[in-house]
């Protein structure tokens, strides 16, 4: 975030930096599920070497997204807002950007007292699990600032940024969050050198017409590829899509000439990007289901998936023919 690394190098040019003795900076949440809701707590343990903290801020890392900051009697309330690197649907709205930083200021936090600064907000679905996400804060008090900004998961460095790991909502320690699911994951299959990996639909409607199909393509190879064609027997036709901003319009189009796998890169098909649409499904694609695809690639040739089908939640594109073409 440009402005979060203008400030922080602002502050390490006027020497303002100032380390504490004792307790970092922390999350009160050690772990969230990914595609959840959930609340991030920041726990502020102490001041700046003596001095009170009068202002706190909070910088959102990239993937957590629809962001909203609690509140504190006494402290004025700002954000900072910023474009996203991707869409999100957000319960039927596209977000294009949100809240990037959140600052608690006027406020006043002895040396000796501690609190909290609370925000709410999702992970995105693109993420995975066993991943983390660093949420860098600053404290700034008269003469100084407190920095936990160090995102190099170091435990060497004196001032960590608090941090926030990454679960699978199906696992034991998944946090609920509006019905959302995880990208699964899934077995590995291997077609000359392409290597697909977590593929996946959403559960539809009661006479819904369409879906979205969403995976992983890595091509190992020295040479590209193009997914060309996707079929399966729960649709009568298929097409492989993409969603990209024009005009300030979130718009899906066809991929006629199919979606470039180049050597040595990674396509995601996900939530808000490429996607394969199943088009006059024969029925409603149930939650727990699974539905059998076959993929052509113009250079690999053909491989069948099963897709497990999971459950509807606002990152899914179960709305797509709603859309502008």
């Amino acid at each position: 975030m440009t402005y979060s690394t203008t400030t922080l190098a602002s502050l390490l040019a006027l020497g303002l930096l100032a380390g504490s003795g004792h307790a970092h900076a922390s999350l009160e949440q050690k772990e969230a599920a990914v595609g959840a809701t959930t609340k991030i707590t920041l726990r502020v343990p102490h001041g700046c070497k003596g001095e009170s903290t009068h202002t706190v801020r909070i910088d959102i890392p990239e993937g957590f997204y629809a962001v909203k900051p609690m509140p504190k009697p006494g402290w004025t309330l700002e954000t900072e807002t910023g474009a996203y690197a991707q869409p999100y649907n957000n319960h039927g709205t596209e977000m294009t950007e949100g809240v990037r930083a959140v600052i608690w200021s006027g406020g006043d936090l002895p040396d000796d007292h501690y609190d909290e600064f609370t925000v709410r907000g999702t992970v995105g679905p693109q993420l995975e699990a066993g991943e983390t996400m660093y949420f860098p804060a600053l404290q700034t008090c008269a003469n100084g600032v407190a920095d936990w900004t160090d995102t190099s998961g170091s435990h060497d460095v004196p001032n960590p940024a608090p941090v926030l790991s990454l679960v699978s909502a199906a696992g034991d320690h998944a946090h609920g969050g509006h019905g959302s699911t995880p990208m699964p994951e899934k077995p590995k299959v291997l077609l000359g050198d392409l290597e697909l990996t977590a593929p996946f639909v959403r559960a539809t409607l009661p006479n819904q017409p369409v879906a979205g199909g969403f995976l992983t393509i890595t091509n190992g190879g020295d040479t590209d590829d193009t997914l060309i064609r996707a079929s399966s027997n729960v649709a009568a036709r298929m097409e492989v899509h993409e969603m990209a901003m024009q005009d300030s319009v979130m718009k899906m189009r066809e991929l006629e000439d199919g979606l470039p796998i180049p050597a040595g890169e990674t396509v995601m098909l996900k939530p808000g990007g490429y996607h394969i649409m199943f088009m006059d499904l024969a029925g409603p694609l149930s939650e727990g289901d699974t539905v059998e695809v076959t993929l052509t690639f113009k250079k690999a040739g053909e491989v069948t998936l099963t897709m497990p089908v999971l459950a509807r939640d606002g990152e899914g594109h179960d709305s797509h023919h709603k859309m502008s073409e």
